[in-house]
């Protein structure tokens, strides 16, 4: 849960808000949880407010806002045309044979098997940051915009993000982490109104810096 509601601003402008989303809070309104993100900010700043792509519940990090539905369609527009550059963190188990490489997988996020839909192909670049005993740190570049993509590909390919329950078993892990160990610290992308190149990165979050203090001997 959010203290005082205190959230981190790293771009804020007249059609764009960008923030550092904590763990632990859905982005927007559900039956089962009505405290959320969107709505703490729009309470806190008197603004409409319309958040252009998704973030788990556990995952923290970088999170666009638009401040108009015309910014927004066009933001939401360029998510889908892969024009807005994602990267992300990763602590995974173990460590890949390879120090970067490409996944390329067919992918399904099981929620959508009740409704029998297609595997999809998904690609991802990975970037070995750091080893340690366990685990390691990983940079993650999404190439397409799959449900899931991450979390299934690494579990796939045998490292599985920490704190994984849904696509691997506590088991299976040699350490565990309180929470899905995934930060989205980079963004790039034009922006809709000035035209301007827009990037912007945040370091790890802290509770996974703790973490690797704690546990990467």
């Amino acid at each position: 849960m959010l203290k005082n509601n205190n959230i981190e601003f790293v771009f804020n402008d007249e059609y764009i808000l960008i923030v550092n989303k904590p763990p632990k809070i859905i982005v927007q309104p559900s039956p089962d949880n009505k405290v959320n993100l969107t709505t703490i900010l729009k309470e806190k700043l008197k603004e409409s407010l319309f958040p252009c792509h998704r973030l788990d519940k556990e995952t923290s990090g970088l999170l666009i806002y638009a401040k108009t539905h015309e910014v927004a369609s066009f933001l939401v527009e360029k998510f889908k045309e892969r024009r807005i550059e994602k990267r992300y963190y990763a602590l995974v188990k173990g460590t890949p044979k390879r120090k970067k490489g490409i996944i390329e997988s067919y992918v399904i996020d099981k929620e959508g098997r009740h409704f029998k839909e297609k595997p999809k192909k998904a690609t991802t670049f990975y970037r070995l940051i750091k080893k340690f005993s366990h685990f390691s740190l990983l940079e993650l570049i999404p190439l397409t915009g799959r449900t899931h993509q991450l979390r299934i590909q690494l579990a796939q390919i045998g490292h599985p993000i920490l704190g994984e329950k849904k696509y691997a078993y506590k088991k299976d892990f040699p350490v565990n982490f309180k929470r899905l160990a995934l930060h989205a610290y980079f963004l790039k992308f034009i922006h809709p109104v000035s035209k301007e190149k827009v990037t912007v990165s945040i370091d790890l979050a802290k509770d996974i810096k703790e973490f690797i203090k704690k546990k990467g001997g």
